[in-house]
């Protein structure tokens, strides 16, 4: 029997979650998805950078994530691209994601949607909120390294 190919190439990002957040830890939950939903984020037709995700009866959710409807799909009944949608994970690392995000300033930030062994998978980041000067700092560095790379790209053609 062949081992099924691990593809993780991403088919939706949320860019703005580094920006606004310092992502402390990282866990891989399975989406529940239609049928025609799936097709359209293997078309990469989803936008995750206004999504949130809750805890709610012991049940994780993302919400505001969109998911254009399939142009192929059923047009007479279209489900509604952003309701929300359940999220897999193990029972454990919910209780673990709920008290961590309890605390204050710290949310549950979706960082990108990709496709492993066929399935749909999402990054869920605990993010710490960062304040406005945190982001000028890290703009800063951020800065600053490029101007070093630079420098040495433009030593290394002399």
């Amino acid at each position: 029997m062949a081992k099924k190919q691990t593809h993780d190439r991403p088919l939706a990002q949320n860019k703005k979650a580094s920006h606004d957040y310092f992502i402390e830890d990282t866990y891989e939950a399975g989406l529940v998805l239609s049928g025609t939903e799936i097709k359209s984020i293997r078309q990469g037709r989803a936008n995750i950078n206004d999504a949130f995700a809750t805890i709610r009866n012991g049940e994780m959710f993302i919400h505001n994530m969109h998911v254009s409807p399939f142009e192929q799909g059923n047009r007479h009944n279209p489900s509604d691209p952003t309701r929300a949608r359940k999220l897999l994970l193990h029972r454990s690392q919910i209780h673990k994601l709920l008290g961590q995000s309890k605390q204050e300033g710290y949310a549950l930030v979706p960082l990108k949607i990709y496709a492993r062994n066929g399935y749909a998978k999402l990054l869920i980041g605990l993010g710490k909120g960062k304040k406005q000067y945190d982001k000028r700092e890290t703009a800063a560095k951020r800065d600053a390294q490029r101007d070093i790379q630079r420098a040495l790209r433009e030593k290394q053609k002399v």
